[in-house]
């Protein structure tokens, strides 16, 4: 098996990679958001029943604070990199991702020059 395969949540984030992109382009006018079906989160792991939600800081292409503990971040982070697109736009900006606990998944471009 290949390591993409093993990923419980890359069907989740593979399916929604263009409008996750496309909301990462429009973040650097706003604060972009897209609310979730709650079943289809939900059937990425049906022996969870809650704690889905993650916060992702992404600065000079990786995560800046600790998302160890948060698979569904993790993968995540490893569809954007896996993606041409993703990849370079994790390079050009920062990011703050949040999933929250309505399934509402929020993305930021994070202004990372000194004031």
């Amino acid at each position: 098996m290949t390591e993409p395969l093993l990923r419980k949540y890359a069907p989740l984030w593979n399916k929604y990679r263009p409008a996750i992109l496309k909301m990462m382009v429009d973040a650097a006018q706003g604060p972009q958001q897209y609310k979730f079906m709650p079943h289809e989160v939900l059937a990425m792991d049906e022996k969870k029943k809650s704690g889905f939600g993650f916060s992702l800081h992404i600065a000079g292409s990786k995560a800046t604070n600790d998302i160890k503990g948060s698979e569904i971040a993790q993968d995540l982070l490893n569809m954007l990199f896996l993606s041409k697109k993703g990849s370079e736009l994790l390079a050009a900006y920062a990011y703050e991702i949040v999933l929250d606990r309505q399934f509402t998944l929020h993305i930021s471009q994070v202004n990372t020059d000194p004031a």
